[in-house]
């Protein structure tokens, strides 16, 4: 029988996590599903967790493949993905056991192409989750747009979404890159006529040392200003009426690497090259920027003054206190 949905989870040396993300998918109350676990070249134990799931469960397919990335890992499942839907789960992290059931049913009820539900977070072992009043709210593409863009509700990371697999038509995950979500999700949603959106938390992000995103900064993070260069010309072409939005959420971005990249890199010359990466395409844009009336007056500052000179920029944030008072959340 064809399942309902197909998750995708790619794996690279999280032996410690592994068997606790693949038995929260297992034990979903959801049970027409296949799980296609992407071994990403492993140097640990976790190919030998993944080959042993798929002999005791005929709902896990097991792709062993050279290592290439999350973006290589995700595009070699949707290949075999049989689906009606498609879900992603990062193998370190975990689900409800209603995440899959629920997503399904509102978009049945609804007709929606894109299902989506909270967030979840476990810092050091520790659930660290704000319950709220339970809504569902149902977005045409172009208020599902907006909101990606806005990012209150939700923003542009696949895990704690269901797609029709319709949406990813002709759209594959960047090789090579991290933010890679933020340089996919966009196309995706664009497919998308219908978006539902819970409050119920479903999938459980659990935040570990190590990871790219929670060390200090490096290069590798520059990689979300190549999807900017390609978000940008997309959303002027095809949503130019959500300008104001996704300008804001481009400059945020700008904003918070600007943060990280003052106060973590410690290397003159590197600090340098990272800042006049972001400047450079801040200066394409900066008109639109600073006329954003989305922005307050303190980020248009910091934008100022990254566009005209990166050198400004130390003087401007010369304490760790100061650092503190101009980050943005």
């Amino acid at each position: 029988m064809k399942p309902e949905v197909s998750i995708i989870v790619p794996v690279y040396n999280v032996e410690d996590y592994l068997e606790k993300c693949i038995e929260s998918i297992l034990s979903q109350t959801l049970t027409c599903f296949e799980v296609i676990l992407v071994n990403d070249g492993s140097t640990d134990k976790s190919g030998l967790v993944c080959k042993e799931y798929e002999k005791k469960d005929n709902r896990v397919k097991v792709i062993q493949k050279e290592n290439g990335g999350l973006s290589s890992a995700r595009n070699a499942g949707m290949k075999i993905a049989r689906g009606k839907y498609i879900g992603f789960v990062d193998s370190d992290d975990y689900i409800d056991p209603n995440m899959y059931k629920n997503l399904i049913e509102l978009c049945e009820k609804t007709n929606g192409d894109i299902g989506i539900c909270k967030f979840g977070r476990e810092i050091n072992g520790k659930k660290v989750t704000e319950l709220q009043k339970k809504i569902i709210i149902e977005f045409d593409n172009l208020e599902a747009m907006r909101e990606l863009f806005k990012g209150e509700l939700y923003r542009f990371s696949v895990c704690n979404k269901i797609f029709k697999k319709s949406c990813f038509e002709n759209i594959l995950f960047p090789d090579g890159r991290i933010h890679e979500d933020l340089s996919t999700s966009y196309k995706v949603f664009s497919n998308a006529k219908k978006v539902v959106y819970s409050s119920e938390i479903g999938y459980m992000y659990v935040k570990r040392e190590g990871s790219i995103l929670t060390s200090k900064f490096n290069e590798k993070r520059l990689d979300a200003f190549l999807g900017w260069k390609e978000i940008i010309p997309f959303m002027t072409q095809h949503y130019p009426e959500l300008s104001k939005e996704y300008f804001s959420c481009f400059a945020f971005g700008c904003l918070d690497n600007v943060y990280y990249i003052l106060n973590e890199v410690m290397e003159y010359k590197k600090r340098n090259r990272y800042l006049l990466v972001i400047q450079q395409i801040v200066k394409t844009y900066y008109k639109k920027i600073i006329s954003n009336d989305l922005l307050s007056l303190k980020d248009k500052l910091i934008i100022t003054l990254l566009n005209y000179n990166v050198l400004s920029l130390y003087s401007f944030y010369n304490t760790k206190e100061m650092i503190k008072k101009l980050r943005i959340k």
